[in-house]
């Protein structure tokens, strides 16, 4: 009974790292996402309406990446 309660409490961390890394992977596809769903609406902006929230057409990916405009 020993051995097994300590195989499973020393390979709690393992779980827990491998449950961190899917989690992780998950919540870095939703951001992907959002990201893509962000450029997509503002790229159908015109260039008056994308200078009105301070980028041009060419600075939009950057700026929607690096969370400088969002909508």
């Amino acid at each position: 009974m020993t051995a097994l309660a300590l195989a499973l409490k020393s390979g709690a961390p393992r779980l827990k790292a491998f449950v961190r890394f899917f989690t992780d992977i998950f919540a870095g596809l939703g951001e992907g996402q959002e990201i893509a769903r962000r450029y997509e609406e503002l790229s159908r902006l015109s260039d008056e309406a994308l200078a009105a929230r301070g980028v041009t057409r060419e600075e939009l990916p950057q700026a929607i990446v690096t969370g400088r405009i969002c909508h």
